[in-house]
């Protein structure tokens, strides 16, 4: 990936020093999320002295391999930042790396009675079985009174926006989406997103799926919208092979955010009827390739994925870790062209995602001055958003 300007890549985003974004998901999201998980899940003293082993490493110590017998270690063979301090090596790598070195202390991987227990299950079951959702799925009652253009704004901007209800953001920070969520909007290039989806016959739609529970239920009502509205003839909708980043939507979550439309009443039922039927008959696919859960930008994607992602009419990547590893991780100025960033994309690629990170991209001048002429976090704060397409 190249800077579009001088044919060199602005510097990644490190883990880097005391007081920075990227230091503080160090040092205090990944210590809670610790903390939170063994509240949740009652670990034997194997895992817990395995749990207290990783918070030692990643507070005082260097980065370790993991252990030869740890199932999959031999994907991570390779890697070149062994050794170095955890603060020295890129941010993106750093929290992949730590998630991956959470799975292997719980015994996620490894033969036995732990083996795929989703430590982050209790947490993304509470938020699915939450009263605020039963409010949000009563909502959908509403949606057929709109003219359709209104119905499409009003879905898009509910699939934006649920990325307030990340939890890993909540750890830190606790910030929600503006009251008029159109508002918040720093680049909203929607139309051209709808424009993309109707430039041509229907064909496939590729959904990058960002978080599970409240979150991923709008983006199952979005797959609904796309396909009873005839712009697309099918959804692959991209999952984690395993849970990933706390929230990460797997197979398992979106089964269970299935089961809850289905369990609803009013229209939420309908939708989830006609998703479960989509999912039978092809026309829904769930996919979990192992690089979703990859420490790396897409523009090192394999093969496979390339070419899933060439055949579609629009890819759709949702939420912050996706954005990053869409435009690269790095130090980019905020006006360098989206366009030119993701240039090395296959086919028509939009984002949908609330700022939560540093790194932003394709920016008007005028808006970045007015930005940073408020409030400093708000590349962080979760109150922004955006919407970009490069068709």
């Amino acid at each position: 990936m190249t800077h579009p300007s001088n044919g060199s890549a602005p510097a990644p985003v490190v883990v880097g020093t005391p007081g920075s974004f990227a230091r503080g998901v160090l040092d205090e999201r990944h210590p809670a999320l610790v903390e939170r998980v063994r509240r949740a899940v009652p670990y034997p003293p194997g895992p817990q002295r395995a749990l207290d082993a990783l918070l030692e490493e990643i507070t005082k110590g260097s980065v370790e391999r993991l252990a030869d017998d740890e199932p999959g270690a031999g994907s991570w063979q390779d890697e070149p930042y062994y050794g170095q301090r955890w603060a020295d090596v890129p941010f993106l790598w750093a929290e992949s790396y730590f998630y991956r070195k959470l799975l292997a202390a719980l015994r996620y991987f490894a033969p036995g009675p732990w083996r795929g227990i989703d430590p982050f299950a209790p947490f993304k079951s509470a938020e699915l079985a939450g009263a605020g959702v039963d409010g949000e799925l009563a909502a959908l009652d509403r949606l057929s009174g709109l003219p359709p253009a209104e119905q499409d704004r009003t879905l898009l901007l509910s699939s934006l926006w649920g990325n307030r209800a990340d939890l890993g953001f909540r750890l830190s920070a606790g910030g929600a989406g503006p009251a008029d969520p159109a508002r918040g909007l720093v680049v909203d290039d929607s139309q051209a997103l709808w424009d993309t989806l109707a430039g041509g016959r229907p064909g496939r739609v590729c959904l990058v799926a960002d978080n599970a529970g409240p979150e991923l239920l709008p983006d199952l009502v979005l797959v609904d919208h796309l396909l009873t509205g005839g712009r697309a003839t099918s959804v692959v909708l991209h999952l984690k092979p395993y849970p990933y980043y706390v929230s990460d939507a797997t197979t398992a979550d979106t089964l269970a955010c299935l089961d809850r439309l289905a369990g609803a009443p009013g229209r939420a039922a309908a939708v989830g009827a006609r998703l479960r039927q989509a999912v039978g008959d092809g026309r829904l696919v769930l996919r979990a390739h192992p690089f979703s859960c990859a420490p790396h930008a897409y523009d090192r994607m394999p093969a496979d994925l390339r070419e899933d992602f060439a055949s579609a009419t629009l890819t759709v990547m949702k939420g912050d870790l996706n954005y990053r590893r869409l435009v690269g991780d790095r130090h980019w100025p905020a006006t360098t062209p989206f366009a030119e960033v993701t240039a090395y994309f296959p086919g028509p690629v939009a984002a949908l995602r609330t700022l939560k990170c540093d790194v932003v991209t394709g920016l008007p001048a005028d808006t970045l001055a007015e930005l940073d002429a408020g409030a400093e976090s708000w590349r962080t704060s979760g109150t922004h958003a955006l919407i970009q397409v490069r068709a």
